[in-house]
């Protein structure tokens, strides 16, 4: 199994904050809490639900797996009584962890297709200077070596760092700049990372905390363009990590003379500083998450009667990640009380997620 670490300081709306989310403790809890003997792990468990640690590209935003957390908890916490398997105490950590683990399992990645990655590979010209085992170019390392190959922020830095080169070696080429489309470079990366060659490739994914990424910012002359209408930090949100290193690849050419290289770990500093701490940043409408938390029937407990918790007071905490460890802390108990009460477990999509996080978040 391989393991990957994914350290991301999570900063939300309204100034909510998670702790930092580590990817291999998200699989150890994974595994711990029980998920196994349902959900297999990279083939290992058990066979009733999905084989959750497959690398299937789902295409998840992190209020669409929170939704569908929550639309399943019932059915999940009824097969674990069944086989006799506590329900977790899941707390904001732990579920933060869950999350770095899911990312890390590629379930934020669009799906992409080998075929097409095969071919996109050699029609945008990487076969010829790139071969599989072994170069066909001066400076141009086999894919084989590839560290970046299962790190996106490593390769946003390559592609960043490599395009200068690559340049060169078009213009000499006579070859035009080779532009990426999101889906192009998630299918070569689907070709790439099924190649009987790299399938034992070792990962490790990793964001820091941002006090550096600021100064990173200004010196490496970002500053100069992204700011106003061109804040990179609204224009990169929702974003993945491939969306990412596409348009620093598209964006190259523009920035011929001026582009400066990353040093190793620098990239990373800078994407967590105006990536990482939004990604998982919630942009629902609150007047419609209102109306959720009214047509959920949210209202029946949470109103201040003294039934539930009175919201209102954690306005500003709330994010697809807490709302997880919320599912799992209490969900049982809330899903007893509803039954009593004759209301219905109330089932939310991807939107009303967003919207009902936007709404709780929100000053009231």
């Amino acid at each position: 199994m391989r393991k990957l670490t994914f350290l991301l300081p999570f900063t939300f709306a309204f100034g909510a904050v998670l702790p930092s989310a580590d990817s291999q403790r998200g699989e150890e809890i994974f595994r711990k809490q029980g998920c196994v003997r349902c959900h297999s792990l990279q083939g290992s468990g058990g066979s009733t639900a999905p084989d959750l640690g497959r690398i299937i590209d789902r295409n998840f935003t992190p209020a669409l797996l929170a939704s569908t957390m929550w639309n399943h908890g019932p059915t999940m916490w009824s097969a674990m009584r069944e086989q006799g398997v506590d329900v977790p105490q899941l707390s904001e950590q732990d579920a933060a962890d869950l999350f770095a683990y899911f990312y890390s399992a590629r379930y934020f990645d669009r799906p992409g297709d080998a075929g097409r990655g095969k071919r996109a590979f050699a029609e945008r010209h990487c076969a010829d200077c790139h071969g599989i085992s072994d170069s066909k170019a001066a400076g141009a390392p086999p894919v084989r070596r590839w560290q970046s190959l299962q790190n996106p922020i490593a390769l946003a830095e390559a592609m960043w760092n490599h395009a200068g080169r690559m340049r060169e070696e078009m213009a000499r080429q006579n070859i035009s700049w080779q532009r990426l489309t999101t889906q192009e470079l998630t299918d070569i990366l689907v070709y790439l990372r099924n190649l009987k060659e790299l399938r034992g490739q070792p990962v490790r994914f990793q964001t820091v905390k941002n006090e550096s990424g600021e100064a990173l910012f200004a010196a490496k002359g970002c500053v100069n363009c992204h700011k106003g209408e061109l804040d990179l930090r609204d224009r990169l949100r929702g974003k993945t990590l491939t969306d990412i290193a596409v348009a620093m690849w598209n964006h190259s050419p523009k920035m011929t003379g001026q582009a400066k290289t990353f040093e190793l770990g620098e990239m990373q500093q800078l994407l967590s500083y105006i990536w990482a701490d939004q990604y998982f940043e919630n942009r629902g409408n609150p007047d419609a998450g209102r109306k959720v938390f009214s047509n959920k029937s949210c209202t029946s407990c949470h109103s201040g009667s003294g039934k539930a918790p009175d919201l209102s007071k954690r306005a500003g905490q709330f994010s697809s990640v807490s709302m997880v460890a919320s599912l799992w802390r209490h969900g049982p108990t809330m899903l007893e009380t509803m039954k009593q009460m004759n209301v219905q477990w109330p089932r939310l999509t991807e939107r009303q997620m967003s919207d009902l996080i936007a709404f709780l978040n929100s000053p009231r």
